[in-house]
């Protein structure tokens, strides 16, 4: 590898990227006065998540991660489409996750599914084939 690369662990597909600076985001939760509820910030963002063992009025830890992965999706699919030059009026990202009662921090099965609106069915094939090579 040339000067100013490096080997990075999780890249898969197992290219040397340049070095620089990495971004760090920071979210920052605490208790709060009812057992079972968390107080997160995110920058200037505050926001409740519950316990599924306590109140579960606020959404629990498990759908906070899983909209991150379905938020991101339909954030990458706005980007593919715009450097692909593929019209895109909407899309939506659904994720399933399946989980065990005596194993709730393992999953079981993760499903995603796609639907576009605007795309043909190659470029929509396109888009979501881009989302998976991330």
């Amino acid at each position: 590898m040339g000067e100013g690369a490096f080997w990075q662990r999780g890249d898969l597909a197992g290219r040397a990227a340049m070095a620089e600076t990495p971004r760090i985001d920071t979210v920052r939760s605490r208790t709060t006065a009812v057992r079972g509820r968390a107080l997160n910030q995110a920058r200037h963002h505050h926001f409740v998540v519950d316990a599924q063992t306590g109140p579960a009025e606020a959404l629990l830890p498990v759908e906070v991660f899983l909209a991150g992965i379905s938020a991101c999706g339909v954030h990458l699919l706005e980007r593919f489409a715009d450097e692909f030059g593929i019209r895109l009026q909407g899309a939506e990202v659904t994720i399933s996750a399946t989980r065990l009662p005596s194993a709730p921090q393992r999953f079981e099965k993760l499903e995603l599914a796609f639907a576009l609106a605007g795309p043909s069915e190659a470029e929509a094939r396109r888009l979501v084939e881009a989302y998976q090579g991330r």
